[in-house]
Parts: structure tokens; C-alpha cells; sequence
């Protein structure tokens, strides 16, 4: 007679799944130096992979070269970017002028309303101005320090991630077969299953965001030329550029807009260029967001949100720039493990549904 097979209870499992959510978290929290540029190296070695193949099918390079020259291409792709945002921004100097002036407007008309809510004088007020302004410069020299500081640890770490990239695409095939050396041979076709997917989701899930990106700046672009805001090139790359960045990028770019045009216009062109920002992300949130990117990774919007604030409370900014990539790789894992499937049904939600049911009614 053959023993039945024990079963914990459903709330041991979960009790031992939030036991290693926390042990988890902890040691992400405790490991965030190595493991933020290696996850950032991993993303960009999945995004060159095509090309580092490609460079030694075609080109019969090494793959040290075909690795070393896909990262350059990469660099010479971001330093374009930049050097673009660079000579937009460079014009400003010429509307400096300008700017003192709406700055020094700004500021009388400021400590007149303060005088007049506050019963505040304006000599109190820039003497206030003028002891802070002492406190700031006496501390300049460990204002500096931290500054240079953080500078440093920022190359650094942008350095690590070109290091691990790098290192991830020479080693590739090795990587590839530990992985699938680690599990069992009658599970090997699934550990393929779920790197191939891995691989294709988040590469799809990257040029979804520079889709998106070229399309919100385009049509930010076009809409500031439109209403004939000056530097529309600018504010147009900006509102792209910061559009990367999820649910907070919005208010970013919209600040840099909104100041820049008070800066260089008038009060009624910032409040043009304003309202341009909030519907430009209105229509990206509700039809390019979905159309473009959300279609790739297939999580729904509260666990989305909820893995960018937790990504924000671990590692902040990478972070959040993390979260949604891994909560994918997560999905796809679970996905095609029979054990974790409600896990993914639960990443996923109504995607999934929808899908099975579309195809019950053609089957049908």
C-alpha cells in the first residue's frame, strides 16, 4: 500500500512564502552594490545579444570584439542622446538675460505676496535670504565633498554596468548551460522555455520604451512647434526622455517644461506648455503605454504600481527602473512552473483570461 503524499496546509505555504519574501528582501537590500549594476548589465547584454550574434555570424569577429563593439555601439547610441539634449540646452544661454529678468520679476512679486499674507516686510525677508545664503557658502566645502562624491560613486557604478555587460556577453554559452545544468534533465526543456521567453520578453520590453519614447517626444515635439513655443526641441526630448521613467517621470518633466517656458516665455505659453505635458501623457498612458509596452511584459496595473514603489523603497531609482523587467522574469517563471501558475495568474490577471477565452470561442 503506497503512502499518500503529504500536503502542507495553505496557510503553512504562505507563511513560508512571506518567510522568504523578507529573507529575500533582506539580502537585496544588504547586496544592492553588486546586484543593481549586474541587473543593469544583464538587461543591456539581453538587448545586444542580437547584435553580438549577428557581428559573429556576419563579420566573423571573436566574441570578445563582436561583445567590446556592441557595447560601444550602445555608448555611441546614449552619447547621441545626450549630445543632443546637450546643444538644445546650450541655446539657453543666449535667453540668459531674459531668464534673470523673469526670475527677478518673480521674486518681487513673491515678497509682495508674502508681505501682504504674512505681514513679512521685504528687507526681513532678503535679510532671511541673506543668513541662509551665509550658512550655504560656509558649508560649501562639505556641500562640494558630497557632491563630488556622489558624482564618483554615479561613473562608477555606470562603469560597473559596461563591465558586467560586457562580461555576460563573452560568457553567454556559459551562463546558459549552468543554468541548465543545474536542474534535472527531464526539466531541461522548461529551463530553455523560460530563457528563451526571459530573452524575448524583456528585449521587447526595452524597445517598447524607446518606442515609446521616439513617439512622446515626436508628438510633444509637434504640438510645442504648433503652438509656437520657443526651444520646442528641447521640451519635446525632455517630456520623451523622463516619460521613461515610470508614473514619476510626468512630474519631472513637467517641471523642467514648465520652468524653462516661464523662463524663456510668457505665463500664458507655460500655462499652454503645461496643460501640452498632462494630455501628452493622458494619451501615452491610456494608448501608447498599453499598445506599446504593456502588451510585452502582460502585468497588470496594481502590481506594477506596487513593485515600483517597493523597487523605489529597496534600491530608488534603479529601482524603479528594475522593477517591472524583473517582476516579468518572475511572471514567465512562474508561468510555466505547475506549482507557482496562480502566482502568475496573479501578475498577470485578466490578460490571461481574456486570452483563454478568445481562443475557447474560436475553437468553437
Amino acid at each position: 500500500m503506497s503512502a499518500k503524499k503529504l500536503i502542507a496546509p495553505f496557510y503553512e505555504r504562505f507563511a513560508l512564502v512571506l518567510i522568504g519574501f523578507c529573507i529575500l528582501g533582506y539580502l537585496v537590500i544588504v547586496a544592492k552594490e553588486i546586484l543593481d549594476p549586474l541587473l543593469f548589465g544583464f538587461l543591456f547584454a539581453v538587448l545586444l545579444l542580437p547584435l553580438a550574434n549577428l557581428l559573429e555570424r556576419k563579420l566573423r569577429l571573436p566574441r570578445s570584439a563582436s561583445s567590446f563593439i556592441s557595447i560601444l555601439l550602445m555608448i555611441g547610441f546614449v552619447g547621441g542622446i545626450l549630445y543632443l539634449v546637450g546643444a538644445q540646452i546650450s541655446n539657453l544661454a543666449s535667453d540668459w538675460p531674459m531668464l534673470k529678468k523673469q526670475v527677478y520679476q518673480s521674486i518681487g512679486g513673491l515678497q509682495e505676496w508674502v508681505e501682504h499674507a504674512f505681514q513679512i516686510d521685504a528687507t526681513k525677508q532678503m535679510t532671511y535670504v541673506d543668513n541662509t545664503a551665509r550658512k550655504i557658502m560656509a558649508s560649501g566645502g562639505a556641500v562640494l565633498e558630497t557632491t563630488f562624491g556622489a558624482i564618483s560613486s554615479l561613473m562608477l557604478f555606470y562603469v560597473f554596468i559596461l563591465i558586467f555587460t560586457f562580461f555576460i556577453l563573452f560568457y553567454r554559452r556559459l551562463l546558459f548551460r549552468f543554468v541548465i545544468s543545474v536542474f534535472e534533465d527531464d526539466h531541461s526543456h522548461i529551463v530553455i522555455d523560460i530563457a528563451e521567453n526571459i530573452q524575448k520578453i524583456l528585449r521587447q520590453y526595452i524597445f517598447g520604451l524607446l518606442l515609446e519614447m521616439v513617439i512622446v517626444s515626436a508628438v510633444a515635439m509637434t504640438a510645442f512647434w504648433i503652438i509656437s513655443i520657443k526651444y520646442a526641441a528641447l521640451l519635446g526630448l525632455i517630456v520623451g526622455l523622463f516619460n521613461i521613467i515610470p508614473y514619476l517621470g510626468i512630474f519631472t518633466a513637467l517641471f523642467l517644461s514648465v520652468l524653462i517656458t516661464f523662463a524663456t516665455g510668457t505665463i500664458s505659453d507655460t500655462v499652454t506648455v503645461g496643460a501640452s505635458v498632462i494630455g501628452i501623457h493622458l494619451l501615452d498612458a491610456n494608448v501608447l503605454l498599453p499598445a506599446v509596452v504593456g502588451s510585452k511584459v502582460r502585468l497588470n496595473a496594481l502590481i506594477t504600481f506596487m513593485g515600483i514603489i517597493l523597487g523605489e523603497m529597496l534600491w530608488g531609482l534603479s529601482g524603479m527602473f528594475l522593477s517591472i523587467p524583473i517582476i516579468a522574469i518572475f511572471k514567465i517563471i512562474f508561468d510555466r512552473v505547475e506549482s507557482l501558475k496562480p502566482w502568475g495568474y496573479l501578475l498577470g490577471g485578466d490578460y490571461e483570461y481574456k486570452e483563454s477565452a478568445e481562443k475557447k470561442m474560436k475553437t468553437e
